[in-house]
């Protein structure tokens, strides 16, 4: 990535960690720009309503051959670990067909997650997923669950997340059963959390993703999120209730591309209740899967 081109994300990454009262830790972000080319990718602002005091950063389209965490690693702008979450991506290059990847890195406290991209005309089993070596075990104690809804087939990407040692396993693909308010209600009755919400019925009918979290020392999926696609998030406020940080982000967040700002909107359950997480596009890049998604939207169905 050229000086100027950084010196222009950075400016991006100060100005919306701004809105919502964050100081970026230069520290800790200019190192990860420095390891990454980032002119020619997607790059994406989180903002979460569950207490955090940060923004996430994302960037995808990192090629199929990488491991972005060795690879963090080897530039020191992420810790070795002897946990299981050290080896978990080794596991699925070895033994998963693989097509991308990407990262999330916190302003504050810099490099984050994994995400890697399954193929969609090879969605995977649960059960190949489940049996990679560093995988929690919790995966396959809960396959029962996946199956019953149609998901036990459809795994599309794996999120890791290194410093909270939790797994996504996300569905890009999925029944249209699993956006019913009835479906979403036994999800949750039967992860042994409360009753949903109307907003997350709302958002759940409008559904582009699904996914699950997880945990190495527990048994339990910690949490079911869904993902609502957002063609102007600009105008998210003047149709569901947003907290007054997220309202703010949502106003004013800029991009880099014509039209309005386009993202993902999340609910997601956990035994402490909901909460939500805004991501909008700062930069698409032509031909990603986000930019086709976003500027060609499709319902995921089966």
């Amino acid at each position: 990535m050229t000086s100027a081109g950084m010196e222009g994300l950075y400016a991006a990454i100060e100005e919306t960690s701004g809105l919502l009262n964050i100081s970026p830790s230069r520290d800790k972000v200019w190192p990860i720009l420095s390891a990454y080319d980032l002119e020619k990718v997607v790059v994406a602002f989180r903002v979460t309503t569950r207490g955090s005091q940060d923004l996430d950063c994302r960037f995808t389209a990192l090629p199929a051959d990488v491991n972005p965490y060795r690879y963090a690693v080897s530039k020191n702008i992420a810790e070795a670990t002897d946990h299981p979450v050290g080896t978990l991506l080794d596991d699925v290059q070895e033994h998963l067909p693989v097509t991308a990847h990407g990262v999330d890195f916190s302003v504050v406290d810099g490099f984050k997650k994994t995400w890697t991209f399954l193929p969609g005309n090879d969605l995977q089993k649960l059960s190949k997923v489940a049996a990679l070596p560093s995988m929690p075990a919790s995966l396959g104690e809960n396959l029962d669950f996946y199956a019953r809804y149609g998901l036990d087939d459809r795994n599309s990407m794996i999120g890791i997340d290194y410093p909270s040692r939790t797994v996504n396993v996300y569905f890009l693909q999925f029944p249209d059963s699993c956006r019913e308010p009835d479906t979403v209600r036994a999800m949750l009755r039967d992860l042994g959390l409360g009753e949903p919400s109307e907003q997350m019925l709302q958002m759940a009918r409008q559904a582009v993703g699904i996914y699950t979290t997880l945990k190495w020392d527990s048994d339990k999926i910690q949490r079911i999120t869904f993902a609502t696609m957002v063609p102007d998030a600009r105008a998210l406020a003047g149709r569901i209730a947003l907290e007054e940080k997220v309202a703010t982000f949502a106003g004013r967040v800029g991009h880099t591309y014509p039209g309005p700002v386009q993202g993902l909107y999340n609910v997601a359950a956990h035994p402490g209740g909901e909460y939500f997480k805004l991501q909008t596009y700062y930069q698409l890049a032509e031909g990603s899967l986000e930019a086709r998604v976003l500027l060609n939207p499709a319902p995921s169905g089966h």
